[in-house]
């Protein structure tokens, strides 16, 4: 079963400290909820972990299946197995959903050395219908320019393809939720719970309860000044959504930031 560890990690933007100590460790099919107020450098955390250039790791290290990650560039980490669905996913004028998700799919295909590295365009098409099937997308997407006009939901169910088709072993969900109505919640949730297997690790980033109803967490963790200061199950979600973040302060003490 595949691992995700996260070591006393120190992540710096234009030498401003952000992550401060954060630790966590996942293994293949857990749900783990990362939650806090704005500014606690959630966002922060997954940049960090997928690789993004303006996010300076100054300490700590993130191991999958105990292999340091620091040294590969983005496309290496997604190669070995770690997803980063956006908080905005970007517009692509002019490249199809079809054509960005087979590019992508050859890509690892290339990586993983398969005798027959380049997936053929009808066995594609295919494989795409019956992942679009499974999370209930209209197949017309598949010749939409990808982003292009689409609405937030669209555009998170889009993601969910994207996941759903490259398999990863730890997916990375940043605020997926934000900006999506109820229903559009609750539809990209079950997309997500669809793909959702024994293998695939999962992490939530997210303000709010209401997505966490859907992907039922097996782990909650509070993050506040860039690191964890609460772990628990799900009712400390729903004691966050009651109570608000007051009383972690109150806990933990005045020097907290958010």
């Amino acid at each position: 079963m595949s691992k995700l560890e996260i070591r006393d990690l120190h992540v710096s933007v234009e030498n401003n400290p952000i992550i401060k100590g954060f630790n966590l460790v996942m293994q293949g099919g857990e749900v783990h909820a990362i939650m806090g107020p704005n500014g606690t450098g959630k966002s922060t955390l997954a940049y960090a972990v997928m690789g993004h250039p303006r996010y300076e790791i100054t300490r700590g290290d993130i191991l999958l299946d105990g292999q340091s990650v620091l040294e590969m560039a983005p496309d290496e980490r997604s190669r070995a197995g770690i997803f980063l669905a956006f908080q905005y996913p970007v517009s692509i004028p002019g490249v199809t959903v079809a054509n960005f998700l087979r590019t992508a799919m050859n890509a690892r295909r290339r990586h993983a050395h398969l005798p027959q590295e380049e997936i053929s365009i009808l066995e594609f098409r295919k494989l795409l219908k019956s992942k679009m099937d499974l999370i209930k997308m209209e197949y017309s997407f598949g010749g939409r320019y990808l982003n292009e006009g689409f609405s937030g939901g669209e555009k998170k169910r889009t993601e969910a393809l994207q996941l759903a088709l490259l398999e990863p072993s730890f997916a990375i969900l940043d605020e997926t939720d934000s900006g999506l109505d109820i229903d559009a919640v609750r539809i990209v949730s079950e997309g997500v719970n669809a793909i959702r297997g024994p293998k695939m690790g999962v992490m939530v980033i997210t303000h709010y309860q209401r997505i966490l109803n859907y992907l039922k967490p097996d782990f909650v963790h509070v993050l506040f000044d860039g690191r964890i200061v609460e772990s628990g199950g799900q009712q400390l979600a729903l004691q966050l959504e009651e109570h608000g973040y007051d009383w972690i302060r109150d806990k933990h003490g005045e020097n907290l930031i958010a």
